[in-house]
């Protein structure tokens, strides 16, 4: 009978502390400014405690030198050079920092630049991804890869090549991520292209690795829809076979993944439950702040709860919004996304995506206002919504949710990162600004071969800076790989100096007006001299003239 009453007794005691411990986990996930504790079924690795971009990376231009020659997911048809008529995206991309472009016959931009796109098949371009990524500590890229006997098998074995390279030069990750849609033949397929070309890349050191072993994703498994037909048994097979690799599996899934209703096919649960991580999708269910809380209501708790029963890593999807649709409010429903993520408990948060210009979902930068996209076109601008916002806006918002996710800033609800960080507090380092002076014209650095002017009309590459951190709180100015000098204030100023001195040098000044000024070395400020003359720094105070707005 004792020995009855005391079983009794520890079970009540073993209950009350699991509702105990079920109230406070509760109370940590809905307290804004606390930290959140996760039950991870995985320790923090390449992919678990880290932000992870869907990078696409499948841009091609006809003359980029590809197999293809074609404009690949930039014009339809793909085989003529896009028109206002003939263009596949729905937003317009800020291609300053790349230094091969493609011109288009689309109307010239609305600062009188040619309209141009890049190209994923040139190295330039997936290295400045790369660059943007470690800018922003982006931890990890999954490298989309459709049937590689399609059409775009060819570029898409050239690009994952370069992103290897990309992501060892900038200290990221990568992992291949396999969408099966529309893949006849992808069970037998997909292993062979594994054993046979993308297994190899496992033995870089960029090369994702979670528990030790290399990081799969698999996308599109359980989709109710005639583009992933597949049974639930091929699916399962197709798993247990990529874990017998010694495999780190991944499965984007639907969002019903759960209750097997909607969007996913009935019967595939033991399909999701095989997965080590899940990434259920979002794009196309949420379109605002009202959204984005009815799926953490909804979906994301007791998603989180299924996989912590189960023993498997949970990775929600965050999306900026179809900038196209208005959804984004200058990032107020991105930053909403993330908070409900960290305070779900998630182990990762994927982001879709990173350059996924056709669907308007894009974080990599996109034109910010119309002087940067096609004159007449309707293109939606990050400005929309009349809230300034720079091109970097949402790969800067991006690591300020890594940041979140991983207890490096407590769990709020109020958006930290501000839209425009050009005429303001936050100095820009490692981004590529323009500087407008009082007579709207721009700083030019003329290429190095004489002295600096202040009076172009419209922004080319010599009119294009990057910010560099120079020490002790100062920056420095770099185009075309030279520095900007002060000169002492001696003479006119030059960008022709291949490394930082005191004279490449200055401090960043907010004005508080929205313009920003540079003091020299010399303690004299930079001046335009209103275009009518070469550039000086020896003004011993702050007027029009040494007032320059950023990006505008």
């Amino acid at each position: 009978m004792k020995k009855i009453n005391f079983l009794l007794v520890a079970g009540l005691c073993l209950l009350v502390m699991a509702c105990s411990k079920k109230d406070i986990r509760q109370s940590e996930l809905q307290s804004p400014g606390s930290q959140v504790k996760r039950t991870n079924a995985s320790p923090v690795g390449d992919v678990v405690g880290k932000i992870v971009v869907g990078y696409q990376g499948w841009f091609a231009a006809i003359g980029d030198g590809s197999p293809i020659n074609i404009w690949w997911h930039w014009a339809d048809p793909n085989n003529q050079t896009p028109t206002t008529g003939s263009i596949r995206i729905k937003s317009w991309p800020d291609v300053r920092e790349y230094s091969t472009t493609y011109a288009t016959s689309l109307p010239n931009l609305g600062n009188g630049q040619q309209a141009r796109l890049f190209s994923n098949y040139n190295d330039q371009t997936v290295n400045t991804h790369f660059l943007w990524m470690q800018q922003n500590n982006i931890d990890c890229a999954a490298l989309q890869r459709f049937n590689p006997t399609g059409g775009e098998g060819p570029i898409r074995d050239v690009v994952t090549a370069k992103v290897k390279t990309a992501a060892e030069t900038y200290g990221r990750k990568f992992y291949i991520m396999y969408d099966v849609t529309g893949w006849t033949n992808m069970q037998s397929e997909i292993k062979t292209d594994w054993t046979n070309k993308m297994s190899a890349y496992t033995s870089s050191s960029a090369y994702a690795k979670q528990n030790g072993k290399p990081v799969v994703c698999i996308w599109g498994f359980g989709f109710n829809d005639p583009g992933r037909p597949f049974t639930a048994a091929q699916c399962l097979d197709v798993v247990n076979w990529f874990k017998a690799q010694g495999c780190y599996v991944i499965g984007g899934v639907p969002r019903e993944w759960r209750t097997g209703v909607d969007g996913s096919r009935p019967g595939f649960i033991g399909v999701y439950h095989a997965f080590n991580m899940l990434s259920p999708w979002l794009i196309g269910a949420v379109g605002n702040v009202g959204d984005a809380d009815n799926i953490y209501n909804n979906h994301m708790v007791s998603d989180q709860a299924d996989c912590n029963a189960n023993g498997i890593d949970y990775q929600p999807c965050v999306l900026p919004g179809d900038l196209q649709e208005h959804q984004r409010v200058h990032g107020d429903l991105m930053w909403r996304m993330f908070y409900n993520a960290v305070r779900v408990g998630a182990q990762s948060i994927y982001i879709s995506m990173y350059d996924e210009y056709n669907e308007g979902n894009q974080i990599a930068k996109t034109a910010e206002s119309a002087a940067f996209k096609p004159a007449g076109t309707n293109f939606v601008t990050l400005d929309e919504d009349g809230t300034a916002c720079s091109a970097d806006y949402y790969l800067r918002l991006t690591g300020d949710g890594g940041r979140m996710l991983k207890g490096q800033i407590a769990l709020t609800a109020t958006r930290p990162t501000q839209p425009i960080v050009g005429g303001g507090g936050t100095v820009p380092i490692g981004q590529v600004v323009t500087l407008k002076g009082s007579n709207n014209q721009y700083v030019s650095s003329e290429n190095g071969t004489q002295a600096m002017n202040c009076n172009r009309p419209a922004v080319g590459g010599w009119e294009q800076f990057t910010v560099v951190n120079a020490g002790s709180g100062k920056v420095a100015l770099l185009n075309s790989g030279k520095y900007v000098s002060s000169e002492n204030g001696t003479q006119a100023i030059n960008c022709n100096r291949t490394a930082i001195g005191p004279w490449e040098q200055f401090d960043w000044v907010n004005n508080g007006d929205g313009t920003i000024s540079l003091r020299g070395n010399n303690g004299r400020y930079l001046s335009g001299e209103n275009g009518s003359q070469a550039m000086t720094c020896n003004r011993t105070t702050i007027g029009a003239t040494e007032k320059f707005r950023v990006n505008q």
